[in-house]
């Protein structure tokens, strides 16, 4: 978006209705996928042709985790290069999407069973630019980010995702950026060249997570660490899983979900992703 003319006549065209938008849950896997054209990123370009063109996109990262729930709000977010270790050329990556202030004040204010604030601070981390380049190389679509309110439950997660459902119909394409097995300790270094090698237990719950969203089974989802010794080696922490809850959330009757990237890394992370709709 070159200006804020357009950016002014973007906000305006929010107002209609339109198709529903799909909603997604993307494994972002390594920074590294953001420059590399391999089997993910290829899907990712893929997905940005195939699916209507979005108005705006919303992204909640694995990445943003706070002290109650946010949403950027600035006309132009940063590129958050929130890692370290990694080759010169990733952290020179600019991924200059305009911002949506309006859009943001609006979903901020269509909350009712929490306070969400504007932020004007964050910007746009390596959960989402790292996808959202390569759907939309361009950066001529408005992208927000929601932060994950890392002290609340599960269920939480899940039930707020229902109050952004009315954005889908407003032509805003909603990702959840994480890794359904997401265990960094436990990654198979030497094995990183190796494709799909996966231990035991990431295979076994990626087939069980993937077998539970096709059955619609949202409440064992949610109660993942019931699922056993395996659940808790596939998610030693929430963080990289809560965005999956929220896509699960944004799921409506009858919708189909779709896997691609199915694919187990180092070991202990699944690049599985899914799409509804």
């Amino acid at each position: 978006m070159k200006n804020l003319g357009d950016f002014n006549r973007f906000t305006s065209n929010l107002k209609e209705d339109g198709p529903q938008m799909p909603v997604l849950f993307v494994g972002h896997g390594s920074p590294m996928n953001g420059i590399e054209d391999n089997v993910f990123s290829g899907y990712w370009k893929k997905l940005g042709q195939e699916i209507p063109r979005p108005k705006a996109v919303l992204v909640v990262s694995a990445h943003w985790l706070s002290r109650g729930t946010r949403i950027t709000a600035m006309d132009f977010p940063r590129t958050i290069h929130d890692f370290g270790g990694f080759p010169r050329a990733l952290f020179e990556v600019q991924y200059p999407a305009p911002g949506h202030p309006d859009l943001a004040k609006a979903t901020a204010e269509g909350f009712y069973t929490a306070k969400v604030e504007l932020d004007h601070e964050w910007g746009l981390d390596h959960g989402t630019w790292t996808v959202v380049r390569h759907m939309y190389p361009e950066a001529d679509i408005p992208v927000l980010q929601l932060s994950i309110d890392y002290y609340q439950s599960p269920q939480y997660h899940y039930e707020l995702a229902k109050e952004l459902l009315h954005l889908r119909k407003k032509g805003v394409l909603i990702i959840g950026s994480g890794n359904m097995v997401h265990n960094l300790r436990m990654v198979a270094w030497d094995k990183l060249s190796e494709p799909e090698y996966g231990y035991d237990w990431a295979i076994e719950m990626n087939e069980q997570f993937k077998q539970l969203i096709t059955d619609g089974n949202h409440r064992a989802l949610m109660d993942f660490h019931k699922l056993g010794k395996a659940a808790q080696l596939a998610i030693p922490t929430p963080d990289h899983y809560i965005p999956l809850l929220y896509i699960l959330g944004l799921k409506r009757g009858g919708e189909n979900v779709r896997f691609f990237n199915d694919k187990v890394v180092g070991g202990s992370l699944t690049m599985t992703s899914a799409v509804f709709g």
